[in-house]
């Protein structure tokens, strides 16, 4: 199983949260975030940084499509 990783530019503030705690994840690229890889295996980290993103602008996808972070 793998985890799809979406980052929407259009709401990311850039604070840098997401790639403090899931650095193998998620990189700065200019003042907003991107993920390293589109895909990746589940990990707490990412599930963490989903969840502290200030904008909500993370969102992490199972293979069958269903949201597993940010976490409710």
């Amino acid at each position: 199983m793998t985890w799809r990783v979406e980052v929407d530019r259009g709401v990311c503030i850039g604070s840098g949260i997401c790639a403090g705690t899931a650095p193998g994840v998620f990189r700065l690229e200019g003042e907003r975030s991107r993920p390293v890889q589109e895909e990746i295996e589940p990990q707490e980290a990412a599930l963490d940084a989903a969840d502290s993103c200030p904008a909500l602008a993370i969102t992490l996808r199972t293979e069958s499509d269903e949201i597993v972070g940010p976490r409710p």
